[in-house]
């Protein structure tokens, strides 16, 4: 097919390179590849469903049985095509022996191409049967006549575009099979990427459950421990206080019986100090007596001694 140049590059250095780099990592071309190669194969099929709709269209409508028999003739003629193709592809590389062979099976395939023929000839109307009955090839959608000679059956199973046509179906539905291997092998890497992602994340959660379990433990265990330290602080704290109370009741029991003998000792010394106070306070209101009657004799005694000097001085006077 006139498909014009190819815009890749065709180097057998980068296809060795690729081969090698493809063993470390694999990029997953074929996947292109298949979607290329399916590209000519649609178009071919479409091609022929085009040509098969167009001949039913032209050609005369024969019953099923005839039409039955024209097939057989048809896959008669396909076998002895692609046999000769194969003895000429043979006979070029020089394998002769083989190439023998494969002729007398032509030989037995065009007998019963023969036998096959008659049936159909005396199905149908002699003048019918001399009109050029055209089949579709499956392959590469060309036109095959049920009356073709060898020559041109050879001519077409052995062609380029027959043949290129064998190598792209065969070689797609290998890539087929390769990519649906890569893309199963693909998805169980997946999923047991996945399934060791979430084995890890449930490992990650029992752990952090079991961190966590271990973190509450030890906060009830550090509450208890402080409950219980507490609790024995406040029983040391009333046990204190409660010695403290025994001892303050002690004391103030031992302190209001000394208090009591102090009190009484107090009264009584009160009472021998105001026994002697009081003596002494008569004494000294005694001594203030006699201090007195003795000042009040001086004062006497000096106003008599005044008077007798004033009558005397008096006296003096008149005289």
């Amino acid at each position: 097919m006139d498909l014009g140049e190819c815009t890749k590059i065709h180097d057998l250095a980068l296809r060795a390179d690729y081969e090698i780099a493809s063993k470390e990592k694999d990029p997953f071309f074929e996947l292109d590849a298949m979607d290329h190669l399916e590209s000519f194969i649609a178009e071919c099929d479409r091609r022929t469903e085009l040509a098969k709709k167009r001949l039913a269209e032209t050609q005369e409508e024969i019953s099923a049985e005839v039409a039955a028999k024209a097939e057989k003739v048809h896959e008669l003629n396909e076998d002895i095509g692609k046999l000769l193709a194969k003895a000429e592809q043979l006979g070029a590389e020089g394998n002769v022996d083989e190439s023998q062979k494969i002729l007398m099976e032509v030989e037995k395939v065009r007998a019963k191409k023969k036998e096959a023929e008659e049936e159909y000839r005396n199905s149908m109307p002699a003048s019918s049967f001399q009109q050029q009955k055209l089949r579709v090839c499956e392959v590469c959608s060309a036109y095959l006549g049920l009356h073709d000679n060898d020559r041109r059956l050879a001519d077409h199973f052995g062609g380029k575009l027959h043949l290129g046509f064998i190598q792209i179906r065969e070689k797609l539905d290998q890539l087929r099979k390769t990519v649906a291997e890569k893309q199963e092998k693909r998805n169980l890497d997946r999923m047991r990427r996945r399934e060791e992602k979430e084995r890890d994340e449930h490992v990650g959660r029992r752990s952090g459950s079991r961190n966590t379990d271990r973190r509450r433990s030890r906060s009830r265990e550090r509450r208890r421990r402080r409950s219980r330290s507490t609790s024995r602080e406040k029983r040391k704290s009333r046990s204190k206080s409660r010695e403290r109370e025994r001892h303050r009741r002690h004391r103030s029991r031992s302190g209001s019986h000394s208090r009591g003998h102090r009190r009484g000792s107090r009264d009584r010394s009160t009472k021998h100090k105001s026994t002697r106070d009081q003596s002494s306070r008569e004494k000294s209101r005694e001594r203030e007596k006699k201090e007195k009657s003795s000042s009040e004799r001086r004062h006497e005694s000096t106003n008599g001694k005044s008077r007798s000097k004033r009558s005397e001085e008096r006296e003096a006077g008149e005289i």
